[in-house]
């Protein structure tokens, strides 16, 4: 596990909890759903003069994971908060160990997890990089097409991020929405960094069906089946040349053992918020670099100040494939960081080296789009 030495402790004075809705810029539907804003909750931390920020990436739903806005409302205030509040916490590794006692709520912790980081970072001014001996300055980054209303709007959607720059898409699929897609995309860019993702759509036996993605030149075909199928992973990985990459089934740095070990897949998608910390998701960046299997770093429609988080995290050695971290303008009009993020020439975002997150909160919007407020 990532263990950097916090100096002279942190004591954690008060927690603030943001429960916000913001609206996209385009509806994002997924197998599990449809978007038309998105929730989370924005974690404020103040301990000795200092503010911390972070991400509770839960949405309104549970269809991602069976977190959402308002069970990690709850968690936090009922559970987290009374064991950190007025406590002094020596490192990540520290605060991992008092929330121990929470069975899941990964996504809840992480959230408050990423506060402490940008907590620590200002107090030692240092960037989140700098603190996790990331190597990258900017992050190669693509961009995650949600379900179209037919499979000539996504070849067209397809075209409209080329030409914005972005080098590598991602198209979501599910049941009838599949191969058909990515056939048309793929004839129509045959030079594509192109991948799927199907968000736990299929089971092993739909493998046959799903067979004809393998002559398309994919990048990787992302958690075909569900969740808890590790090892149907497995013998679905043995059936197909393309490598299949694992999201929702890699928890903890636990289960990216396990998936390793049973030759479940060839590609590890790492989210800071599924693992349940950013020195959960350090420590299975390590393990798989170990291991030879290359990670990238997912996405799940953050603000700038998740973004900012995710950026970092991507810049350590092993994140070989393009980032799901798109410019800011990709998912919002107007953002609740003063800092956006844009897409450079070459598809890739700058990391932030400012101290901690590297970004400050625009309290104006930060206040239009909070639907309720908690002091913890």
């Amino acid at each position: 596990m990532l263990r950097v030495t916090w100096h002279n402790k942190m004591k954690i004075n008060s927690l603030t909890l943001y429960h916000i809705s913001m609206p996209l810029v385009s509806a994002f539907e997924t197998s599990f759903g449809r978007e038309l804003n998105r929730e989370c909750i924005i974690i404020e931390i103040k301990s000795e003069g200092l503010t911390g920020y972070g991400e509770c990436v839960a949405a309104r739903s549970p269809g991602y994971s069976y977190e959402t806005a308002q069970t990690s409302l709850h968690i936090i205030k009922d559970f987290i908060a009374p064991l950190i509040k007025g406590k002094d916490i020596k490192d990540a590794h520290d605060f991992q160990n008092k929330v121990s006692g929470i069975r899941g709520h990964h996504l809840a912790k992480a959230g408050v997890e990423m506060a402490l980081w940008d907590l620590l970072g200002k107090r030692e001014n240092k960037s989140l990089k700098e603190l996790f001996a990331g190597i990258r300055d900017k992050v190669e980054v693509g961009v995650s097409i949600g379900i179209q209303e037919t499979t000539e709007k996504l070849v067209q959607t397809t075209q409209g991020y080329l030409n914005e720059g972005y080098a590598r898409i991602k198209i979501k699929i599910k049941p009838q929405r599949d191969v058909q897609d990515a056939q048309a995309v793929r004839k129509q860019f045959p030079n594509l960094k192109l991948q799927v993702d199907a968000n736990s759509a299929y089971s092993i036996d739909d493998a046959k069906t799903l067979q004809p993605l393998d002559d398309l030149n994919l990048l990787l075909i992302e958690q075909p089946l569900f969740e808890d199928d590790i090892w149907d992973h497995h013998k679905l990985q043995t059936q197909f040349k393309t490598p299949i990459c694992l999201d929702e089934s890699i928890v903890t740095p636990r289960h990216a053992r396990y998936a390793i070990e049973m030759k479940a897949c060839k590609i590890i998608n790492i989210k800071a918020g599924r693992l349940g910390g950013l020195s959960q998701a350090v420590e299975t960046h390590n393990l798989c670099q170990e291991n030879n299997i290359p990670v990238w770093c997912g996405g799940m429609l953050e603000t700038g100040i998740g973004r900012a988080s995710n950026l970092a995290l991507a810049s350590l050695p092993n994140f070989i494939l393009p980032a799901d971290v798109s410019a800011s303008n990709r998912y919002y009009k107007k953002d609740i960081t003063n800092e956006s993020f844009a897409l450079n020439s070459d598809s890739t975002i700058n990391v932030p080296t400012g101290a901690g997150l590297g970004v400050t909160l625009d309290k104006d919007a930060l206040q239009s789009y909070t639907i309720s407020k908690i002091e913890c």
